[in-house]
């Protein structure tokens, strides 16, 4: 009931503003005041029309930009944008806000939505990334930029999940390769999430999938060494166990120690850089 007054209210204010509800967006606006357009924005944001929303807060900025409501409005516009998935409008008003007001307390908000208009749009893993290698970028720049602001934990968490997308991208052509017996294309895939995507949790599988595939070649101390770095920071994972089930059929052992690129980072981990 509450939701039907205020919709209901909205209209009555929208009557009375001389902005008719009924009326089509296209209709001449110059007759009406700043406020007046805004509040029609709001009215058509309210009945969730964003693409008309978005039409309402452009013309303010159009017919009143130096008025206040102005860069009210530029933000509205790539909220309204946003909430219509119509990324690339609401990016292009997002980066127009940020130019025009770099330190406006809404500036850091900006950024997030422009941030969003990429990562928004990041699919299964099967897709390109480059939308996820901009999202990135433009979440580190909402957490470096704006650390204090109230965007920044929220960045953080997508920041990381969108890494965590790479990294899900490099398996699964990893996985691909390795399917089809392609054993040093695989290693390489694994290897990138091992030594670029450390933090993620594609990680325990990668290291497993190295074991599996230095077997394959017969390069029996690499997979031994990969096993090791399994075994001392994911032990309590199921990939841990299906290496070391792997390792000890073939009556080898876990090593722990070498001289290759995998005990590199071992060391590394024992210093506290993996963990």
């Amino acid at each position: 009931m509450r939701g039907l007054a205020c919709i209901s209210l909205l209209a009555i204010l929208g009557a009375c503003n001389g902005l008719d509800p009924a009326a089509n967006r296209d209709q001449n606006l110059e007759g009406y005041t700043a406020e007046q357009i805004f509040e029609r924005g709001e009215y058509e944001m309210e009945r969730k029309r964003n693409d008309d929303a978005a039409w309402y807060f452009s013309e303010v900025e159009r017919l009143y930009p130096y008025s206040n409501l102005a860069k009210r409005a530029l933000i509205m516009q790539a909220y309204a944008y946003h909430q219509g998935k119509d990324y690339d409008d609401s990016r292009a008003a997002a980066q127009r806000y940020i130019d025009f007001y770099p330190t406006d307390e809404d500036a850091a908000y900006a950024q997030y939505l422009l941030a969003l208009s990429y990562y928004d749009q990041i699919d299964e893993v099967g897709r390109d990334q480059g939308l996820t290698f901009q999202a990135l970028q433009s979440l580190r720049r909402v957490i470096e930029v704006y650390p204090d602001s109230e965007y920044a934990t929220s960045a953080i968490l997508k920041f990381d999940l969108a890494f965590d997308h790479l990294a899900g991208k490099e398996m699964e052509i990893g996985r691909y390769y390795l399917r089809r017996h392609h054993y040093t294309s695989a290693i390489n895939r694994f290897r990138v999430v091992v030594e670029d995507f450390q933090t993620t949790s594609q990680t325990p599988e990668a290291l497993h999938r190295l074991v599996e595939a230095y077997l394959s070649l017969g390069l029996v101390d690499e997979a031994q060494t990969a096993g090791a770095i399994l075994g001392y920071n994911y032990q309590s994972t199921q990939w841990y166990e299906d290496s070391y089930k792997l390792l000890t059929s073939r009556g080898l052992k876990m090593k722990s120690s070498g001289d290759n690129w995998l005990s590199q980072i071992y060391r590394q981990s024992i210093q506290g850089k993996w963990l």
